[in-house]
């Protein structure tokens, strides 16, 4: 399965709007009620990357193919959910099945828009998301330790493992996030294997209004504060915007992102912060049939990168032919890389980096 992640928030904050922007669709519904979304809807959002069109121009490639990310946008949260409040047990369960975590903040004021808990305040809606969730784990953690309590009465060797599980549940009962743990620690391992909701990476979407005001920026500081406690990122959009903005083609939206002195929309930010934060990196093949991006995890060897492109690939795998993309920026040319000695042949075991251009040589 493609790694995901999962849109989610107290109801009628901006989700469904973002998702529906994100995925230039109306697949969810967006509605002025809670709830609006009862099942969760699924999207492939393309990862912004100016490589790829300047790599076309140089190849004289038919199209171009940029990488993706999955994004789920999940049922709105209420507090309770940890006890089956609202769509508490659904809300769980998808989110549970996804990698990382973009919790959507509401950053403005509107009389319109009904809020769950009767007006925007963005510190309390991060403290009823973190608290349910860190219930929910609660739950999952206090059954493990139990478990762990019989098994490490026969079993010593247990017994760090016992200790992580506990400094854990207690870390949970104060409201603090597995994901404080240090990714190389046994208590993040632990809280990895019991598949815990706060484990995962997390982004914080501040969706404000098209005229920020001085109480929007107030928000937006409060989230920023709470996101590098925990080492999070934020992203800030204006989800309504942006969805005015996907309705329209390509050279509308750019003159109309222009006029307004947007460089880089929210969005963009938003599918690349993702792409990121699930622990993905692009290496890029180059011809006159395609440009394209590969997703890959961050340290996946050659051999295996190779069989993003097709399994025959894998495993006839002879070796791969290498130029970084800043080379081939300056070279321009195969002939020009060849003999200025910056085309690399690689083994199976390469790691690959982050802008790799890549001809995979194999033989079935």
């Amino acid at each position: 399965m493609p790694l995901s992640c999962g849109i989610v928030g107290l109801p009628n904050v901006g989700k469904s709007t973002i998702f529906n922007a994100l995925t230039r669709s109306a697949a969810a519904l967006a509605a002025n009620y809670p709830f609006a979304t009862i099942e969760p809807n699924v999207g492939e959002v393309a990862v912004p990357d100016e490589r790829l069109k300047v790599l076309q121009e140089l190849v004289h490639a038919a199209r171009t193919v940029p990488a993706t990310v999955r994004f789920v946008d999940i049922a709105g949260l209420v507090r309770g959910a940890s006890a089956g409040e609202g769509l508490g047990n659904a809300f769980l369960s998808h989110i549970r099945e996804t990698d990382a975590i973009a919790m959507v903040l509401r950053c403005f004021e509107a009389s319109d828009v009904v809020h769950v808990e009767g007006a925007p305040d963005p510190e309390r809606d991060i403290e009823i998301v973190a608290i349910e969730l860190a219930l929910a784990d609660l739950a999952t953690m206090q059954r493990r330790v139990e478990r762990l309590e019989r098994e490490a009465r026969s079993d010593a060797k247990l017994r760090p493992r016992l200790e992580a599980a506990r400094r854990l549940t207690a870390s949970l009962e104060a409201g603090r996030p597995a994901r404080l743990f240090a990714s190389g620690s046994l208590e993040h391992g632990v809280a990895a294997e019991a598949f815990l909701l706060t484990v995962k990476p997390m982004i914080y979407v501040a969706n404000v209004d098209e005229d920020s005001s001085a109480t929007t920026e107030d928000y937006i500081r409060v989230v920023k504060a709470h996101a590098e406690q925990e080492g999070s990122r934020v992203v800030r959009l204006c989800g309504k915007l942006e969805a005015e903005l996907a309705s329209l083609d390509e050279t509308e939206a750019a003159e109309f992102r222009a006029s307004l002195g947007i460089v880089r929309s929210g969005l963009d930010e938003l599918a690349a912060s993702a792409y990121d934060l699930l622990g993905l990196m692009t290496f890029l093949t180059a011809g006159e049939k395609e440009v394209r991006a590969w997703p890959i995890a961050k340290g996946t060897r050659a051999q295996a990168a190779a069989g993003r492109i097709h399994s025959d690939i894998e495993r006839g795998f002879i070796r791969a032919e290498i130029v970084s993309y800043d080379d081939y920026l300056k070279f321009r040319t195969m002939d020009a890389m060849r003999a200025a000695g910056v085309v690399r042949s690689e083994g199976k075991d390469y790691i690959m980096q982050e802008g790799d251009v890549v001809n995979f040589r194999f033989n079935v």
